[in-house]
């Protein structure tokens, strides 16, 4: 029995796509494949909708993440730490330490009463640094500025989904699709809308699993090139080659370092996708014949690949703390000075300012694995999946004739909570994908399972300490496209039987717009819009919602 592929090069997308029959009768496809490839066969219609859906999606996740971004205009959630945090970074240089109960008059336009004493953070500052830079355009008074980065980060991962999709499928539809569902989520709204750090380790890892992508084709291009000119050369071919001229791989090691050096989930990804990489050279070698193809991947090619990533994944993350080193105030900066902190013996040599920082990186280590104060909100990784329960970010009620109100009762909230069809469809799909890779073998399927491993599996080891459902941005690129795949199997090609084809593609159709119609209804709570309280409370599908 031969495996089945997935084939999506001859979608509706795909104009001048000929079917057969088994008889060898071509196959018209379904009306709308016909009169869509009329339609693109148009003078220029190729190039525009080629890149006309990525830019609407795109156009889409921006109008949703921008129009009134400065809602609610006080600190919500974690934004008391990070949006402080940036502003004394682009002052000082190191995030300090506040008066206490500095919310209210940071939020009332008094944003300079910061000391200058280091303050204890528990995530390094690439993200906050990113944070500061909206805060340098539009200032500290402005809740715009608190959120402008997070929000264009937001929209540029929509488009970049939207690249990545397209190179893994072939196909601007379902590319467009996996574009258009990203923008449109509300746990990706959410997170793009609210000034904490994790839609910035969302960009980072994706674009290093893009860089991982291009980096697998290329490393077989460049292996197929060794092998026949040692064939030409008649010499051996044993242990195969070492490849180091791998630019996309050294890309993904800076990619994932800066990942680290916003939260050190980041690490996961490095760790993950350097493995991968290995996996990917060894069964390249394999299918080239080369006799010692697994001896030859890690005794050869795996110190070459851990050279081309983990120092610069590592000067990546030192880089970000420039300013902690530049400067003598921050957090633990000067811990090696005072007398009986400095390491005696053999390790006198290594300079102050790194046994600071080699105690500091410990103590945060410490204190992140070992935070089990307890939260309301705080959410088993194992419920992650099934939507259990979502992190709701900020609430406010009203009565009648309070701030606008003209009902009994109304209220504003902010839940992170993702669009529920959309990510239990997308965990289904995860699920089959596994049967899927175990089945098959599909090197799409595997790179995408990849994806969501190094973005959900750790949390398991830590499902003990106080984390939360939002974390889950890291890896909701990698359900989505997961989802995705599966969904270019229900559209199935134009070399489908017609009534097979229409099936599918109904079926999705009804799918979309029953997950577009979900994110309209739960638009209102994504952004903190003010509504009755019982159109809120309508959102409370289950226990852990409320």
């Amino acid at each position: 029995m031969s495996r089945p592929e997935a084939n999506f090069d001859a979608m509706v997308g795909a104009p001048g796509a000929k079917s057969a029959s088994p008889d060898g009768d071509e196959l018209p496809g379904t009306r709308l494949d016909l009169w869509w490839g009329r339609l693109l066969a148009l003078p220029g219609a190729q190039r525009i909708w080629y890149w006309g859906g990525p830019i609407a999606v795109t156009l889409l996740a921006a109008v949703l993440r921008l129009v009134r971004l400065g809602d609610p205009r006080s600190l919500v959630f974690d934004e008391t730490f990070y949006v402080k945090d940036a502003w004394t970074l682009l002052n000082l240089g190191y995030e300090a330490s506040w008066p206490d109960n500095a919310d209210k008059p940071f939020t009332a336009g008094n944003v300079d009463i910061f000391t200058t004493n280091g303050s204890y953070v528990a995530h390094p500052p690439l993200g906050k640094w990113m944070i500061a830079l909206g805060l340098r355009v539009f200032g500290a008074q402005d809740t715009i500025g608190w959120r402008i980065s997070t929000a264009i980060v937001g929209i540029l991962a929509v488009f970049l989904l939207v690249i990545i999709a397209r190179a893994l499928f072939n196909s601007t539809l379902l590319a467009t699709i996996a574009g258009g569902l990203f923008a449109i989520d509300g746990h990706a709204i959410v997170m793009s809308r609210t000034a904490l750090l994790d839609n910035f380790v969302m960009i980072f890892t994706l674009l290093g699993f893009g860089a991982i992508m291009l980096d697998r084709a290329k490393s077989a291009g460049r292996l197929s090139l060794w092998l026949s000119r040692r064939a030409e050369a008649g010499r051996d071919i044993d242990w195969g080659p070492a490849l180091w001229w791998r630019p996309w791989l050294l890309t993904a090691g800076i990619l994932f370092g800066a990942a680290t050096a916003v939260k050190w989930s980041g690490l996961y990804f490095l760790a993950a996708f350097a493995v991968y990489s290995l996996v990917v050279d060894a069964c390249a070698r394999r299918t080239a014949g080369i006799p010692f193809w697994l001896s030859g991947t890690i005794f050869k090619q795996g110190p070459v690949t851990f050279l081309l990533t983990i120092p610069l994944a590592i000067a990546t993350y030192l880089a970000s703390w420039t300013g902690w080193f530049v400067t003598r105030e921050g957090y633990y900066r000067n811990w090696a000075e005072v007398p009986g902190n400095a390491a005696t013996g053999f390790f006198t040599w290594v300079p102050h300012s790194v046994q600071s920082f080699l105690h500091y990186q410990a103590s945060v280590y410490d204190f992140n694995v070992n935070e089990h104060t307890a939260h309301p909100y705080s959410a088993n990784p194992l419920s992650w999946l099934f939507l259990l329960r979502p992190t709701a970010f900020y609430y406010v009620g009203q009565v009648q004739g309070q701030s606008g109100c003209s009902f009994s009762s109304c209220a504003q909230y902010v839940t992170s909570i993702a669009n529920p069809i959309l990510w239990w469809a997308a965990t289904a799909a995860l699920f089959f994908l596994v049967y899927r890779l175990v089945r098959y073998r599909e090197w799409r399927v595997g790179l995408i399972l990849m994806g969501t491993v190094a973005g959900y599996l750790p949390w398991l080891l830590y499902s003990d300490r106080t984390i939360f459902q939002f974390y889950a941005i890291v890896f909701e690129p990698y359900l989505i496209l997961g989802l995705v795949f599966v969904i270019g199997l229900i559209i199935g090609s134009r070399r489908d039987a017609r009534s097979r084809r229409t099936r599918g593609i109904g079926v999705v159709a009804v799918f979309l717009l029953l997950v577009v119609f979900v994110s309209a209804f739960f638009y209102p709570v994504w952004t903190g819009m003010q509504v009755p309280e019982i159109f809120a409370r309508l959102h409370y599908w289950l226990p852990g919602w409320r």
